[in-house]
């Protein structure tokens, strides 16, 4: 009888233990297969602009490296980077597997772009930082850059709505309403959730 039962987990460690062996292998073999994509930017307006990889939102240009460097199948991709008052920077890569694909980012002034004249302030604090924050539906920019107290988003006095979004995070949205030379805040820490849950904007956005 006690035989019996301590086979079963005999055989259990002794299978968990050569996967724990078999794991860097793997590691390894996948590492091989995927290929890199490394973005650079020349100033601060490119190092902060929001990426997306095939229609999804993967984090802005400067903190894609690391433990959060973008990693790819091989073959084509599309790469989209966006800044507010920027036109898309546009780029189409092939990657090949184990290989690093360098891409330098661009971004072009939209003609005629110009800040209100008469604005307001909204400060936007949110957990994670790199969640990317949308102003009446057009990407403004990572919530980092409008969160503590040197930063801000200058935005025209009136009703705005505002969306926070993340692969893996349930979207915040709210609506504000704003007066001329008014300082206000959206505070908030995203849920968890499925990238299923992803909104529009950070998912298949063309």
């Amino acid at each position: 009888m006690h035989r019996s039962l301590r086979f079963p987990s005999a055989v259990l460690l002794l299978a968990l233990f050569c996967a724990l062996l078999a794991a860097p292998r793997l590691t390894a073999q996948n590492s091989k297969v995927m290929g890199e994509l490394q973005l650079k930017g020349a100033t601060g307006v490119e190092r902060d602009a929001g990426v997306w990889v095939d229609g999804v939102y993967v984090g802005y240009v400067k903190e894609l490296k690391g433990d959060k460097k973008v990693l790819l199948l091989p073959g084509k991709h599309q790469v989209i980077v966006r800044q507010s008052g920027y036109g898309d920077f546009v780029h189409e890569v092939v990657v090949e597997p184990g290989q690093v694909q360098k891409v330098r980012v661009a971004m072009q002034l939209i003609p005629g772009a110009r800040p209100p004249a008469i604005t307001a302030e909204l400060k936007v604090t949110v957990e994670p930082g790199r969640a990317a924050v949308f102003l009446d539906d057009h990407y403004a920019g990572h919530a980092s850059e409008f969160g503590g107290s040197l930063h801000s988003l200058l935005v025209s006095p009136g009703k705005h709505r505002i969306k926070v979004a993340l692969p893996g995070y349930r979207t915040f949205e709210t609506e504000v309403s704003l007066l001329a030379g008014q300082k206000s805040e959206v505070k908030t820490e995203l849920v968890k959730g499925s990238i299923e849950q992803a909104s529009p904007e950070i998912k298949n956005q063309e």
